[in-house]
């Protein structure tokens, strides 16, 4: 009967860890190590955008509504499409945008080693020196998972963890239409906003089209844009 007591408190225990454990992987305000930046807490009307993954074939199009908007945007690529584009990756980069790491691989990073990681990360960083950029690289994590030894390599190393706090597909859904996207951004915005889109992918053109009017809504209401490091400045 002790021995039964004693199975129980231990799965118990085990239960309980994996669930705190579980709710720290995901969490948007807390890890065990060096601090998440979800935005920046200025009084000046400035935004940051950001898009996640590639480069992809896409680039060109990309890059040249951000022209016609005169908008300077950071885009957090992963590795391996950075490899496999990098002349995508260096037309960003000649373009003024700025590029943070996504992973190599785009794993989620929980219940990895730390030589995994560290290989993610520091290969991409060299993909994006290869790519000409040379400003300061932040890293966002895929998927926003992180536990222990993704925030310990990167607080060793200086690297801000970058999230956001404005982030219309996750909260409206992968099938919600441009001006359903571009209204919920200009709505929830303000002062040190990190915007969160996804626009590299062909079936992500609801998000593409959004980008006018969340441009010129935003600045309506007074807004400017940023980079993520130009918004850190600010802090």
């Amino acid at each position: 009967m002790k021995r039964l007591k004693i199975i129980i408190g231990i799965l118990l225990l085990l239960i309980i860890v994996s669930y705190v454990m579980l709710q720290v992987s995901k969490s948007r305000t807390f890890q065990f190590f060096g601090g998440i930046v979800r935005n920046v807490n200025t009084e000046e009307k400035l935004v940051a955008l950001t898009f996640d993954d590639g480069p992809t074939h896409n680039t060109d199009k990309i890059i040249d509504i951000l022209d016609e908007l005169d908008v300077k945007a950071t885009f957090f690529v992963t590795g391996k499409e950075l490899e496999d584009n990098l002349e995508q990756g260096k037309k960003l980069v000649n373009a003024g945008h700025e590029l943070g790491n996504h992973s190599y691989s785009h794993s989620r990073m929980i219940l990895k080693s730390p030589s995994f990681i560290k290989d993610e990360i520091e290969s991409t960083n060299k993909l994006i020196r290869q790519a000409g950029y040379k400003g300061e690289i932040h890293f966002r994590p895929p998927y926003f998972k992180k536990l222990i030894f993704l925030p310990y390599y990167l607080h060793k190393n200086d690297i801000n963890t970058i999230l956001c706090d404005v982030e219309p597909e996750t909260i409206l859904g992968f099938s919600a239409s441009s001006e359903e996207i571009s209204r919920y951004v200009i709505e929830n915005s303000k002062e040190g906003s990190i915007i969160l889109l996804h626009i590299m992918y062909d079936g992500r053109t609801e998000v593409l089209e959004s980008l006018d009017d969340i441009v010129n809504g935003l600045r309506k209401k007074g807004y400017d844009f940023a980079t993520i490091s130009q918004l850190l400045d600010k802090k």
